[in-house]
């Protein structure tokens, strides 16, 4: 009795959330009609249906009146991200006749921001179905639940414990409502302006728009099978890079310089991380390129300079066939996507506000060896000191989450190999997995319509968990196994 009351909460809060997404999913239809893609209308059209009629459905299920628990958002996000994936491939399977395993990996790399695809020639696809893979990033990027949040706060479900979903354990900004209608200004003001830069490279307004949305969301969808490379514009790449940094910034520090009106990016931590890392992405990799690449220093640089962004930014553009490149680059490389962006941005991976959290643990557990019991050394986090038992606390956790990480991609990586015998190295695949994890879709070629199904499922699943950081699914599971505790 205690799981299904639990349960059903879990479920008449995704009804809810499900009838505030499908509006927001009409808006490929529009492309269909300017582009006269009639026989796509039908298809497009069945992803609101379904949202909307199943949302009424799923809403009238009980619930209890008691406050919602932090176990219970949880579950909710991560039900409400699979069954995001599950219903926007229908079009595929509709307006392709795509496999159903197919549609569902399109349809959840689309929603976690993840540059993979299962679409054999994308260039020949219609152009309904490509908006709708760039725009799933785009919505998804930020986080449908910011959305929700700010029309609504009528169920429990839009309380600040939903965002905890995404690193931190405070909520953005003091008002819920405020913060999710300030998120999305914010994320269209970006949008537009990427859009408006892209438009100076001499691209189609078709292009820019769909760059736009898929580089400031960090997801990686291009409308040609060839990525970025197609275009072979060297200013594009230059301007993508801006793009993508915006995209993995903390979104709080934008809002927080509109309110103050001043320019303070580089007094957040994280955003002096990123840069870091960006810095010593860009000397390793520019020389690995020239010394086991071959290279010239200009090119080297370039690929360089555009790879290691898109690595931090958990971005899956590509300009090089990251197949022919040394297996210590592509480890290092994938050390950097795994890392991933900023917590509160759109990118991927286990933050960076958590390696520094970490760092911070370790350097303030080993000083703890070398002084006396009765020495009281303080943990402070951004000039708070935080009492011992909530520091082991929260250090214990943030720990817990990057252990669990690096074991899912280990064993899945593992069960890979296992089950497919391939060409492609075991550094290949591992650095697969961890840029589906991370949300990337950097790709050396495994990832195709090709792989066997065990692999489309093992990378569906890594997606989704990755997206999530891994605890929502995990308490997901002990809540359809095991039941929640009073």
């Amino acid at each position: 009795m205690q799981r299904f009351s639990h349960l059903t909460t879990i479920i008449a809060d995704l009804g809810d959330v499900f009838l505030f997404t499908a509006p927001m999913t009409l808006v490929p239809l529009v492309v269909a009609l300017l582009f006269a893609e009639w026989d796509m209308l039908l298809p497009m059209a069945s992803v609101p249906v379904v949202f909307f009629g199943v949302g009424m459905l799923l809403r009238h299920v009980p619930r209890k009146e008691r406050g919602i628990r932090l176990s219970t958002a949880f579950c909710s996000v991560a039900l409400f991200w699979f069954f995001c994936a599950l219903i926007s491939g229908l079009p595929f399977v509709l307006g392709l006749h795509m496999g159903f395993l197919d549609a569902l990996f399109e349809g959840m790399a689309g929603w976690t921001g993840t540059a993979y695809t299962m679409l054999a020639s994308p260039d020949t696809a219609p152009h309904t179905l490509i908006f709708w893979r760039t725009y799933m990033q785009w919505i998804g990027g930020i986080g449908i639940i910011a959305f929700s949040i700010a029309l609504a706060s009528s169920t429990g479900l839009f309380r600040s414990k939903i965002l905890r979903s995404e690193s931190r354990d405070e909520p953005l900004m003091p008002s819920i409502i405020h913060t999710g209608r300030a998120i999305w200004k914010i994320y269209g003001i970006l949008t537009f302006f990427a859009i408006g830069l892209i438009l100076f490279t001499g691209l189609s307004l078709w292009e820019s728009v769909n760059l736009a949305l898929s580089a400031i969301s960090t997801g990686g969808f291009t409308p040609h099978a060839e990525g970025i490379l197609y275009y072979h514009s060297t200013l594009l790449e230059l301007i993508l890079i801006p793009i993508m940094i915006a995209g993995a910034l903390p979104f709080k520090l934008y809002y927080l310089i509109s309110e103050n009106r001043r320019l303070s990016l580089f007094g957040d931590e994280q955003v002096k991380l990123f840069f870091l890392f960006l810095a010593a992405g860009v000397a390793v990799l520019t020389y690995d390129l020239v010394f086991f690449g071959n290279l010239e220093l200009i090119p080297a640089l370039q690929q360089g300079l555009f790879t290691t962004v898109a690595a931090v930014t958990t971005t899956g553009f590509q300009v090089a066939n990251l197949h022919t490149w040394a297996s210590v680059t592509l480890i290092f490389l994938a050390m950097l996507t795994f890392i991933g962006g900023a917590a509160g941005s759109t990118a991927g991976g286990i933050k960076l506000d958590r390696v520094a959290f970490a760092y911070r643990a370790l350097t303030w557990w080993f000083h703890r060896f070398y002084v006396s019991g009765k020495v009281l050394l303080p943990f402070r986090i951004e000039g708070r000191v935080i009492p011992k038992a909530t520091a082991e606390q929260l250090a214990s956790k943030n720990m817990l989450i990057i252990i669990l990480s690096v074991v899912l991609i280990f064993i899945a990586t593992l069960v890979v190999i296992q089950f497919h015998l391939t060409t492609y190295t075991p550094t290949e695949i591992m650095f697969d997995m961890v840029s589906a994890f991370s949300t990337s879709g950097a790709n050396t070629g495994y990832v195709s319509p090709d792989m066997p199904v065990i692999s489309k499922w093992i990378f569906i699943l890594m997606m989704w968990v990755g997206r999530l950081e891994v605890i929502p699914v995990v308490m997901l599971f002990l809540a359809l196994f095991r039941g929640s505790e009073s």
